[in-house]
């Protein structure tokens, strides 16, 4: 694939962000543009493996045709590409813009040299595509005569919601918020992700014969939870409808619960203090600052904003930094980053050997932008919190924290141990725990009588095999994070894909659907 010695000929060159400092005045979105020519080159990289780690299990959860696209992006041949890309994936623009790249980290260059610039142009190929005109709504020759209904519109909704409407189904997208897309809209800040994009292809959903209901909550009035989006909405005075899902079985042939895993982790839930105002959720902080942004464009004031404050972030992996980038838009004071795990290396450790993903130091886009505003990266490395110290008004003013050492477990206890004499204090007025999720809102679930199970310990999920997504109630399956547990929208996008097929096979008896996990039509035509 690509040019047999490109490899050795061309270095790698990644599309680079705009510079930290600018991109903080705004909310566009943090990628630069190639240069000419850049990503064929790039493409030329790409070597004759043999066996494509990078669209394997441990690269590409959804067996994106790598190395086929690549080829043909070294030869200019564009329109191929986002053929080949399709294939296999029904949203690469979402993917290239914030999928961590495991392909990258499976990449067989990786073993020797850094790897092929593989997100760059899965991105480029897609963005070229809509520049072109070359995407279109995939509209069904023939309709099935069958109806299925999906609770949750993220990533795994909408494949899922894609695919059973190329199958030739009615599908009905039920969504809370009052605009579609789940994550991909209110837990994805835009400079990661434009939400015209989001709109975009789920305009294009919509012209193909999908039907979209928002504002409409599935299950009780009195469930929603601290930091929803049902109570966001009800608190800007929107009008919600609440739906027994026992009524969507009544009225469709299958139904699909996509609901995502929402339910946040709190570690900090027995500190004292924790009650203290100015102590937020960090999709709570990141949901109301995307709905005023959308809305508003701020204007409202209906989101927690951290201009002026002394902001400590508990937590990393992505959601952290993405508090980080916000905050640091919003023009915070100041701003720190806990990190409970140890500082990762520079280079692979000999227990993290390739193909596995990569766990080494790097700096994510908000910790660059921290770093130029500030002087230095943000985060702090093996550190606990401890207490919440509180104002004379009841709000946050400071987090007490001591250090700890990984290399000393307690038995029977915590995997640490604290390192006596390293208490500190740290001035903060808005604090944000980016700690993850414990799993989905069971409530939709229970007014079924699906079943659930306890797979990482925490979590609790609704039970249904992957593969084959059914749940314990005829006809209704599970699908992304409410099934799996907190994950890559890549792996939603997997089960969205799968779901689709299950269901297919369900109401057809049999699916042309491609399976998860299978990758369908990888020979290269003409190649």
């Amino acid at each position: 694939m690509g040019k047999p010695t490109g490899f050795i000929e061309f270095e790698r060159k990644a599309v680079p962000y705009r510079d930290a400092l600018a991109r903080l005045k705004d909310y566009g979105e943090i990628g630069a543009q190639p240069e000419a020519g850049q990503l064929e080159t790039q493409g030329a990289r790409c070597m004759d493996c043999g066996v494509p780690f990078c669209q394997s299990a441990s690269g590409c959860p959804i067996d994106n045709l790598i190395p086929e696209w690549n080829h043909l992006v070294f030869q200019n041949r564009w329109r191929e590409a986002v053929d080949r890309l399709h294939k296999t994936n029904n949203f690469p623009e979402f993917t290239g813009r914030v999928c961590p790249a495991p392909c990258e980290g499976a990449c067989v260059l990786g073993i020797t040299n850094p790897p092929v610039t593989i997100k760059n142009i899965e991105n480029s190929i897609i963005d070229r595509a809509f520049a072109e005109g070359w995407v279109s709504p995939q509209t069904p020759a023939q309709r099935t005569g069958h109806r299925v209904a999906i609770v949750g519109s993220g990533p795994a909704g909408l494949s899922a919601a894609d695919q059973l409407n190329k199958a030739g189904h009615e599908v009905t997208v039920y969504e809370r918020a009052d605009r579609i897309g789940g994550l991909l809209m209110y837990g994805i800040p835009n400079m990661k992700l434009d939400k015209s994009v989001v709109d975009r292809r789920v305009n294009l959903l919509r012209a193909a014969g999908v039907t979209f209901v928002t504002c409409a909550h599935v299950g009780k009035k009195e469930s929603f939870a601290r930091g929803h989006m049902t109570q966001i909405m009800e608190e800007r005075g929107c009008p919600v409808q609440y739906i027994d899902p026992a009524k969507l079985i009544e009225d469709y042939d299958a139904l699909l619960l996509a609901t995502g895993a929402t339910k946040p982790f709190d570690p900090t839930a027995k500190n004292p203090g924790r009650s203290l105002s100015g102590i937020d959720f960090a999709m709570d902080f990141l949901t109301r600052s995307a709905k005023s942004q959308l809305d508003s464009d701020f204007a409202d004031g209906a989101y927690t904003s951290a201009r002026d404050r002394d902001v400590i972030v508990i937590g990393g992996g992505d959601t952290g930094a993405d508090c980080i980038g916000t905050a640091l838009r919003h023009g915070c004071r100041s701003l720190v980053n806990f990190e409970l795990l140890d500082r990762p290396p520079d280079a692979r450790a000999p227990n993290n050997p390739w193909p596995q993903w990569p766990r080494v130091y790097r700096l994510d886009y908000s910790h660059s932008e921290a770093k130029a505003k500030f002087g230095s990266d943000p985060r702090v490395y093996q550190i606990l919190a401890k207490e919440f110290v509180g104002d004379n008004t009841g709000c946050v003013k400071a987090v007490k924290t001591v250090e700890i050492d990984w290399s000393r477990p307690i038995k029977g206890g915590a995997p640490w141990t604290e390192i006596a004499g390293t208490e500190k204090e740290w001035p903060a007025s808005l604090v944000l725990l980016a700690t993850g999720f414990v799993g989905p809102e069971l409530e939709v679930g229970g007014m079924l009588g699906v079943q659930t199970e306890n797979p990482r310990g925490n979590w609790i999920t609704f039970k249904a095999a992957h593969g084959r997504f059914a749940t314990s109630v005829e006809g209704v399956f599970a699908a992304g994070d409410c099934r799996r547990g907190q994950s890559l929208v890549v792996w939603a996008i997997n089960e969205g894909r799968g779901a689709a097929r299950s269901i297919d096979q369900f109401l057809m008896g049999k699916s042309l659907l491609p399976a998860p996990g299978i990758t369908q039509g990888s020979a290269l035509a003409g190649a």
